[in-house]
């Protein structure tokens, strides 16, 4: 049995295929980031969740690729985790950029593949290789554009009476603005950039206000300045997406591509599809 995985910040999506390649089962647990969970939670969600747990002895190999995997240090972290759980198992570990990178981009083909959901990232690829200018740190210093970058956007917007009245009265009604859920989610809880990325929701359902639409402007600008104006070829090949932000903002993300002399290429919500393709192509 081969297993894939692709995992976020926020969830997992786990396809199994025999060797023939037909699909066995297909689940999904929360995410599973090394920068953000211990070992301890991580066996916990592989665990609990049914398919995976009765089939961990049947799996041959696994393909994981996920956020916070760009270290070798957080590689071998989960490697090792999975190799005590998938015990017949040969194990590869990769950062999310190659999912997305599987999913969006043929082989042979460049283009500038990014990832715009919970957490973000860019890599150049060649047809054959990736590369990175910048090495993520994490949803702290850097994501921009991403969930957890519009997420603490709002936030401090409210709390500095930054947001308009009204729509702050509507934000405050949709989720617990108390200081205290805030900082025990924020500070104590595990996933707080899952936990910022939540407030994203609002954005997108009110983007046509005209704050909405400036706070999603500035953000997803700020990531072209950052992240893909990084490449010397950006204009000159087609940027590819994958991820909830970019498949929800697609038009916004469009226009501001358009804008910077950008080629829009493919925009996907999830990269499991295109990787289970791409896997069956291998077997």
């Amino acid at each position: 049995m081969i297993l894939i995985v692709d995992s976020g910040a926020t969830k997992a999506d786990w396809i199994a295929l025999d060797k023939n390649g037909d699909e066995v089962f297909m689940t999904q647990t929360l995410g599973l980031s090394p920068e953000v969970l211990t070992r301890e939670v991580i066996e916990d969600r592989l665990a609990n969740n049914f398919e995976i747990s009765k089939s961990k002895t049947k799996v041959k190999r696994l393909y994981f690729y996920g956020a916070g995997c760009g270290t070798n240090r957080m590689k071998k972290f989960l490697r090792n985790i999975f190799k005590s759980f998938f015990t017949n198992a040969k194990i590869e570990v990769k950062e999310d950029t190659y999912a997305a990178i599987y999913s969006t981009t043929k082989i042979g083909h460049q283009g500038i593949v990014c990832i715009l959901g919970t957490g973000s990232n860019c890599s150049y690829y060649d047809g054959h290789q990736l590369f990175q200018k910048v090495i993520s740190l994490g949803y702290i210093p850097m994501d921009d554009g991403s969930g957890n970058f519009f997420g603490r956007k709002l936030i401090r917007d409210y709390y500095f009476h930054k947001m308009p009245q009204a729509l702050g009265l509507k934000f405050s009604s949709e989720y617990n603005l108390d200081p205290d859920v805030i900082k025990e989610n924020l500070y104590k809880q595990p996933n707080p950039n899952t936990y910022l990325a939540t407030f994203a929701r609002f954005l997108i359902e009110n983007k046509e206000h005209p704050y909405c639409k400036g706070v999603i402007d500035k953000g997803l600008q700020q990531f072209v300045n950052n992240y893909i104006m990084q490449f010397e070829l950006a204009t000159k090949v087609p940027v590819h997406f994958v991820g909830s932000i970019a498949y929800f903002l697609r038009d916004e993300l469009k226009a501001v591509l358009e804008r910077n002399d950008l080629v829009p290429g493919e925009i996907r919500q999830r990269p499991i599809d295109g990787l289970v393709e791409f896997h069956k192509a291998t077997i």
